[in-house]
């Protein structure tokens, strides 16, 4: 387990094991590839980021995320991997989410991409993200980089 502080200063659990905060957590977060690119979405709000969301009533996370990816991206998860969860213990109230990592097969263009733009291509991620004006608070902690970590073992991955 990797503890630390997030980019608002709330304590952030990361944990690789199986469900270890909750085995039913609220939120979800998708680091997606497509094409050997990384598919991400840019929040109207918040600045470019992975898509992700909150479980709907009757929803399992992982029917949550595959739904997040397509409402953001427009994108149809080929795989989806659970990798991790965390747990944030915030000055709002605390969260628990799911981080997952999915293949995007093929993009779908949609009239609507909800609270965001649509999809984002990267070849690469910056090397700086935490100091990236354009990138989404969520990208700017551990959690990502840890994740990758784990992500770029999997056989799937490219």
């Amino acid at each position: 387990m990797k503890v630390f502080k997030d980019y608002y200063n709330n304590e952030v659990s990361l944990s690789f094991e199986d469900h270890p905060f909750s085995k039913e957590p609220k939120h979800v977060w998708v680091i997606c590839r497509y094409e050997n690119k990384w598919l991400l979405t840019h929040h109207k709000d918040r600045g470019i980021e992975f898509p992700g969301g909150k479980v709907e009533e009757g929803e399992t996370a992982q029917a949550a995320a595959i739904r997040e990816v397509r409402e953001e991206t427009g994108g149809h998860c080929g795989t989806i991997d659970y990798i991790g969860q965390y747990y944030v213990s915030g000055k709002a109230g605390n969260i628990v989410k799911n981080v997952y990592y999915s293949k995007v097969d093929y993009l779908e263009k949609q009239p609507n991409y909800f609270e965001t733009n649509g999809p984002v291509l990267l070849d690469e991620l910056p090397k700086h993200l935490e100091t990236d004006s354009t990138f989404s608070f969520m990208m700017k902690d551990e959690v990502l980089p840890t994740s990758l970590t784990i992500i770029e073992q999997l056989p799937h991955f490219k």
